[in-house]
């Protein structure tokens, strides 16, 4: 039986096989049978590499960070992470900057800490537990916005509608019109796309891109 730790585009944390190309981190939420018993325990919800300086875990460790698992960084975005500083500080100054270019006028007292970035993120993405969404029309959204059609998830990219699975991504017959549609990816991650911060996507996509 799989451990509980692969993340949908919604955010929620499943057991399947799948293997993923990012590792996450949003605290200690396992307990010592290794199952998962709260979405979250901090406000820094952070996408890392699976292998940073030959560092060996055990998963779901007693004590240690619950590692969870991303079928490519459009999924995380979408679930409500962001790169972290550590072991992707490239990618991480990148989105900051892209981050505050885009959502300047949401900025708490003018900070530009991480901190106060990771408050803001973390209204945008859940409330009392559940996911936030909001809708939009279908042909505003930016490339790398993870959306939601019949409680099913897509990923729009080069103006083309793949629905999302946990192996990777298959090509529709859905068309990009004005439809309003249920949007996963937090909003100031989407205003962040339009300024052009394109997320990684799973190889089935690349020659998409």
């Amino acid at each position: 039986m799989p451990l509980q730790n692969r993340v949908n585009p919604k955010g929620e944390i499943k057991a399947v096989k799948s293997r993923g190309a990012f590792l996450g981190n949003r605290g200690i939420i396992h307990n010592e049978e290794k199952e998962i018993i709260s979405p979250f325990k901090i406000k820094g919800w952070v996408t890392c590499q699976l292998e940073f300086k030959g560092r060996k875990r055990e998963l779901m460790a007693k004590g240690k960070y619950t590692e969870l698992f991303f079928l490519d960084e459009a999924t995380a975005f979408s679930a409500g992470h962001r790169p972290c500083a550590e072991c992707r500080r490239t990618r991480y100054n990148e989105f900051k900057t892209k981050w505050l270019e885009a959502n300047q006028s949401l900025l708490l007292d003018n900070s530009t800490s991480i901190a106060n970035i990771d408050k803001i993120i973390h209204q945008d993405r859940i409330n009392k537990k559940q996911k936030v969404t909001y809708q939009d029309k279908m042909n505003l959204l930016p490339k790398g916005t993870m959306i939601q059609i019949n409680n099913i998830e897509y990923l729009i990219w080069n103006n083309k509608i793949f629905k999302w699975t946990f192996q990777g991504y298959e090509p529709t017959n859905i068309h990009i019109t004005d439809t309003h549609v249920t949007i996963l990816t937090p909003k100031s991650y989407v205003e962040m796309f339009k300024k052009g911060f394109i997320p990684a996507v799973h190889i089935s996509l690349q020659t998409e891109s």
